[in-house]
């Protein structure tokens, strides 16, 4: 079973609090191993424009997608509702002018700003409102930027998570192209082989 199965719909600060110690045990959050670390860069390579631009990383956890993000060039922003996770996020972040900041995914402390790409890891499908919450994000693009949204639906017995095609059907409208890439058959992302849905939308 994945970790993500055993997370509650509408996880509290204090759940996500008491999991920051431990959170980058998982190979895919902490990135530990150098060729699941190697995976991920080159899927976010392949998804992020290939010029400098400004990525906000919502739900960034420990900051392993935006130290990737940062290390290709890009000017991250991350938020996370969890204050040790932001502290954490920070640390890892230190010197490559990153910001994280604790807040609402769903609603993202970043005032007027806007940004190139808007970049969410295994965090729509835990939040009230997915509709909502989508027209929000594309609201803090620029004209031509892209959400990045990783996805997928976890468990046998009570599954839990947003299959791809209900997220393209919710984001299609508010897009002008969306395409889905399936990710479980890459087992050097997730550090072991999983048999569940996982994938990425990406959405113009």
């Amino acid at each position: 079973m994945s970790s993500e199965s055993l997370i509650p719909e509408q996880p509290t600060v204090a759940y996500w609090d008491a999991l920051a110690a431990d959170f980058d045990d998982e190979p895919d959050h902490g990135l530990r191993d150098p060729v699941t670390r190697a995976a991920w860069a080159a899927r976010l390579r392949a998804w992020l424009p290939g010029r400098p631009c400004e990525v906000l990383d919502l739900g960034c956890g420990t900051g392993s997608l935006a130290l990737l993000a940062a290390e290709q060039g890009h000017q991250v922003t991350g938020v996370d509702l969890a204050p040790r996770m932001a502290e954490l996020a920070r640390a890892k972040l230190a010197g490559t002018g990153a910001t994280v900041l604790v807040g609402d995914a769903a609603e993202p402390p970043v005032g007027e700003r806007r940004f190139d790409v808007v970049l969410a890891r295994h965090l729509l499908w835990a939040l009230p409102g997915p509709e909502r919450v989508l027209r929000r994000w594309t609201g803090l693009l620029r004209p031509g930027g892209r959400l990045v949204l990783i996805e997928g639906r976890w468990g046998e017995s009570d599954p839990v998570g947003l299959p791809a095609a209900e997220l393209a059907r919710l984001a299609e409208p508010l897009t002008t192209r969306t395409r889905v890439e399936q990710l479980a058959t890459d087992s050097s992302l997730w550090g072991r082989p999983v048999s569940d849905e996982r994938y990425v939308l990406i959405a113009e």
